[in-house]
């Protein structure tokens, strides 16, 4: 079980860069373009949102019971948490920056709901999602890292 969640967050990451991406290209080209804001908008933003949401209950699962979690592992002795490079990264560094660009993911999607011009929502809708693909960038184990890399796909 362990390693389907694994795999399944694996490719829910990559199911979430691509609606991301997609998201802000939208909400900079309706900015930039000065569209009227579409329900298609919305839709794809409510679509980035709820797969990041998803990715985030399975990674929560995965850093609390997964192989190496925090309630199934104890550090090595003489370990500690802030030196070990891989267990601040997968206790520490990845599960706040990811709970960090959900946020950001969410108050994108929020301006859907709010009584403002659709420049303004495509503008904060635009800066919320960029900083949210720039946590989810700098805090994904990429299979060039160091100690912490992962592959590109499951089970490669």
């Amino acid at each position: 079980m362990q390693t389907g969640l694994l795999h399944l967050h694996n490719i829910l990451r990559w199911v979430l860069l691509i609606l991301l991406l997609v998201s802000l290209i939208r909400a900079f080209a309706g900015w930039q373009m000065k569209k009227n804001f579409s329900p298609g908008d919305g839709k794809l933003w409510l679509f980035t949102m709820i797969s990041a949401h998803i990715t985030l209950l399975v990674g929560l699962y995965l850093v609390l019971m997964g192989r190496y979690g925090i309630l199934n592992t104890q550090l090595p002795a003489g370990t500690n948490l802030m030196k070990d490079k891989f267990y601040r990264f997968f206790w520490i560094e990845h599960p706040v920056a990811m709970i960090l660009s959900i946020v950001f993911i969410t108050l994108g999607r929020g301006m859907v709901k709010k009584a403002v011009p659709a420049q303004t929502k495509y503008r904060k809708a635009f800066w919320f999602f960029l900083i949210a693909l720039l946590l989810i960038l700098a805090a994904v184990p990429w299979p060039f890292r160091d100690v912490v890399g992962r592959p590109w796909a499951p089970g490669m």
